[in-house]
Formats: structure tokens, sequence, C-alpha cells
């Protein structure tokens, strides 16, 4: 039986908040019975990897870089795929939906094949788009974790 995969992203340097909100994001979706899928680095990536091994659940990071050993300590499928930041578009295809905290522009690129590939994007401190001068409500707003996954799990 396939199993959906979620993909948390944000920036490998983030500050204490985006890292506490990508922890709690992390054990909602284990408890979901979702695996975790991201970057498989530090930051939000490592945050929210932590919350879902607390909360019981399985991760996987696809890294830019060649060495396995690179990923965080709680991942648990460690893929280096040698391919950079282009490994985005991997997490992208992968996942179901996507959930962003905060953010740079690898949080962009990533947010951007979501969207072209029809995925859910759910935002939580991050990124707004805008076409012909008006805000694009493509990227769904959430306030906190627990609004993230529950807009989430509405849409996938």
């Amino acid at each position: 039986m396939a199993q959906t995969l979620i993909a948390v992203v944000g920036a490998g340097v983030a500050e204490a908040e985006g890292m506490a909100q990508a922890e709690v994001v992390g054990q909602l979706i284990a408890s979901q019975g979702w695996v975790l899928i991201c970057g498989g680095l530090g930051g939000v990536m490592a945050a929210a990897c932590r919350g879902g091994k607390l909360a019981g659940g399985q991760t996987i990071g696809i890294l830019p870089g060649p060495d396995p050993n690179a990923a965080n300590p709680w991942v648990d499928i460690a893929i280096a795929t040698g391919l950079g930041e282009a490994r985005n578009t991997i997490i992208a295809q992968a996942a179901a939906g996507l959930i962003a905290v905060g953010g740079e522009f690898g949080t962009l690129s990533e947010i951007a094949f979501a969207l072209k590939l029809g995925k859910p994007v759910i935002g939580l401190g991050t990124w707004q788009l805008y076409r012909q001068n008006k805000l694009d409500r493509t990227i769904q707003v959430a306030q906190d974790a627990e609004m993230a996954v529950a807009l989430l799990k509405a849409l996938v």
C-alpha cells in the first residue's frame, strides 16, 4: 500500500519561531500516518524531521549533495542526489502536498514546482505571490502548525 508523502520545506538556517512551528508540523504529519519528505539538511528540515520522529513517524531526506551522511540525524531514508538545488523538483514531485515554513529562494522554488504540478501548498510565514498586482491565493495561508496540517488534510 502506497503511503502519502508530505513535504515540509523551509530555510536551512531558520529562526527559533520557524523551527518550533516546523517541529510541530512534523509531529502532526506523523500523527496523520503520513511520511515526511524534505531536503534532509538543517533548519526547518531538521526541526520537521525531529518532530516527525518524536511522534513515531518516518522521514525521507532528498539531499542536494552526493553524501548521504550529510542528512540531519532525524532522517530515516537519506537519498543523496548530487543534483544541488535541482533536487527541489524531486521533493515537489514526490509529495502529495507541501507545507512551507518561512524560507528563502530555495523554498520559493519548491513552492513554484509544487504549484506547477498542481499540488496543494500551505504557507506558514512564507512567501506570497502576486499576479497583475493582485494577491494570488494559490498558497493557502495558515496561522499555525495545526491549521497548516488541517488545511492540507482537506486537500490531499
